[in-house]
């Protein structure tokens, strides 16, 4: 009798030992377009990222979990280190994608790219000015991929070292000598 193999929840890298690995980074893409989904799908693979598209800036809010309407999507504790989305889309545009993400506690610090085949200066220093992290011209180019992924490794590598060396500070304190529990431990044993 042939084993059969359930399905398994993706596991997606939250496990510090594999900070630094470039496959850390999971994008989610937002396009319309199934062409343009496609082919950011495909250089953000070739760029070693986990990629989960969306047609839609109401399924990226589903997937995200910030639909009131729709909260049993199961990915709440997905981490996402990146959101791509179009500008120009029916429903709701990226611009208000944007806001509606810089908005939410959970996904404020999440960096979010627009991309837009249309060069409209007013509409680039908008969406920057409400937190963007760039504005990208379609078609999206390799190394605008490779740019952003750079870019968000060395943040992430930032932060995972920030926080390790806080917690080594706070262990070295607990140990120090001088530190209150031992300085409290002194005067209780003379």
């Amino acid at each position: 009798m042939a084993e059969v193999l359930l399905p398994r929840k993706m596991e997606m890298a939250n496990d510090p030992s594999k900070f630094g690995s470039p496959d850390l980074l999971h994008v989610l893409a937002v396009d319309d377009s199934h062409v343009d989904r496609k082919f950011i799908e495909r250089l953000l693979r070739v760029s070693s990222c986990k990629v989960t598209v969306v047609d839609s800036a109401t399924r990226a809010l589903q997937y995200l979990g910030l639909d009131v309407e729709d909260k049993s999507v199961g990915f709440e504790d997905l981490k996402v280190n990146l959101i791509m989305t179009d500008y120009s889309m029916p429903g709701m545009t990226g611009y208000e994608l944007l806001k509606k993400i810089k908005e939410s506690s959970a996904f404020r610090e999440v960096p979010v790219v627009i991309m837009s085949s249309e060069n409209i200066l007013p509409r680039i220093d908008r969406c920057l000015e409400e937190g963007a992290e760039d504005f990208l011209l379609k078609p999206v180019k390799l190394s605008d991929v490779k740019r952003l992924r750079d870019s968000l490794m060395k943040v992430e590598d930032l932060s995972f070292t920030k926080s390790t060396q806080k917690r080594e500070l706070e262990t070295e304190n607990v140990y120090s000598f001088d530190s209150p529990v031992q300085s409290q431990l002194k005067r209780t044993k003379i």
